[in-house]
């Protein structure tokens, strides 16, 4: 397990290490230097790139905890932690921002605690926003609830689980119930935790109770000298299932839940990178598009030879595709242009594949008359009328082809050998049954299959 998980680490280094390589490239050869504006836009992202392989190499965990005011978020951390390092209170909203403590629970693991504040707090937007971004950076999430789930917390719920991050429901304040309550409450957790009704039930590894910060219980001291008086007495807290399940997941799967997120952050910022520069090229890809369209529409038209109609189309069309690539400076060979072109033509549903059979037929057709039509008026106008309605189908299939070429370079940036959608797959084929990473698995298996 433990050469599996260097294996998925090593895997999503050489994945982002290869995607940096590339836009360096860029940078370099003046494509992005050419363009000041695109690279202001393009910043982010690829500080984002830069951020997250740093945060790969240093091996450090990132555990959020989230819920609404008062569920006792930082009280769980400072359980954790084993000292009252962030500040807790009775008032709604104590914490203001996020705030990280390291945390090293034992051997070589190194954790980092992030506090949010509260999700739903009255006028909190801001910090609200503040804790989605931190969701962006967790390796694992601990949703802290303290009874059944309200309508408010499910929708908080459920915009985590969207966040595609592996997490864990902790039901905090379990001294303030009955045992039969708080088993009814936990079955109740069991469903709703898992984000939909239709769902497998949380794993016991997925939802924890703990005591955070018990109430103070009155106990009664009796005295040598025979005095009884009742004195206010606070219990330990009861926190040792959830650090022992933490610890569990972390030797069982710590580095290939930091591998997947850094995967999936690098994914976000490449989709990212893509369809901002799509954008910025927006019109300039237009053009490019029309002139081939006209291009091969002529070149079809006036081509008497049917072979050379399909050759001539085809070749038009890969060096379309190409010329979009070096447009977008997105890597592309000519295997790969090819290979996109299989794509396009089985996804266009066989209006391309229809092309290819009209510019046979058609072609033939206009090579008889042509050959056929020495002075006579009535031939030329049958090889005119041809060869429109072929330059015409010819014409029509370039503009779909330079329309699906667009889309397959936005979305396929992150495939290929290393490419990090590519890497999510091979980490999402070998989790075990028993893994948290299993139900990321389920969550995330569809758009990888």
């Amino acid at each position: 397990m433990r050469n599996l998980q260097e294996t998925h680490l090593n895997r999503a280094r050489a994945s982002l290490r290869q995607a940096l390589s590339w836009y360096g490239y860029l940078r370099k050869s003046g494509k992005f230097s050419s363009n000041p504006e695109l690279v202001g836009l393009l910043k982010p992202e690829l500080d984002g790139l830069n951020s997250t392989l740093n945060k790969l190499d240093s091996n450090v965990i990132r555990i959020a905890a989230f819920g609404l005011v008062s569920r006792g978020k930082s009280a769980v951390l400072n359980a954790l932690l084993g000292e009252k390092i962030l500040q807790t209170g009775p008032l709604n909203g104590v914490t203001q921002w996020p705030r990280s403590v390291r945390w090293q629970p034992g051997g070589k693991v190194l954790v980092e605690l992030i506090d949010t504040p509260g999700l739903d707090e009255i006028e909190g937007e801001t910090r609200a926003k503040m804790a989605r971004e931190v969701t962006r950076q967790a390796d694992l999430i601990l949703f802290v609830v303290s009874g059944d789930i309200t309508r408010t917390e499910y929708r908080a719920l459920l915009e985590l689980r969207k966040a595609q991050k592996p997490l864990i429901l902790v039901f905090n304040k379990i001294d303030l119930y009955p045992e039969t309550d708080r088993s009814a409450i936990y079955d109740n957790l069991q469903q709703l935790g898992a984000g939909h009704p239709q769902a497998k039930p949380l794993l016991p590894d997925e939802i924890v109770m703990v005591a955070a910060e018990p109430a103070p219980m009155e106990v009664r001291v009796e005295w040598p000298d025979g005095r009884v008086s009742y004195e206010w007495e606070t219990p330990q807290p009861q926190v040792e299932e959830l650090q022992q399940t933490i610890l569990n997941i972390l030797n069982r799967e710590g580095r290939s839940l930091l591998a997947l997120n850094a995967l999936i952050q690098a994914r976000d910022a490449s989709e990212a990178i893509a369809q901002k520069t799509m954008d910025f090229r927006d019109k300039e890809a237009e053009e490019i598009i029309w002139k081939f369209t006209k291009f091969k529409a002529l070149a079809v038209g006036l081509n008497p030879i049917p072979v050379l109609d399909v050759i001539c189309g085809t070749v038009a069309d890969l060096a379309l595709i190409r010329s979009l690539a070096r447009l977008y400076g997105l890597p592309m060979t000519s295997y790969e242009a090819s290979k996109i072109l299989k794509t396009i033509f089985f996804s266009s549903g066989g209006l391309l594949l229809g092309e290819i059979g009209s510019s046979v037929m058609l072609g033939l057709g206009k090579s008889t008359s042509a050959i056929a039509s020495g002075e006579n008026p009535l031939n030329i106008t049958a090889y005119a009328g041809t060869a429109i309605a072929q330059s015409g189908i010819a014409g029509y299939g370039a503009y779909t082809v330079g329309k699906a070429a667009q889309v397959y370079l936005e979305k396929g940036c992150t495939w290929g050998q290393l490419g990090v959608s590519t890497v999510i797959q091979e980490i999402l084929a070998q989790v075990d049954h028993n893994t948290i990473l299993y139900r990321l698995q389920q969550e995330l298996g569809a758009k990888y299959q």
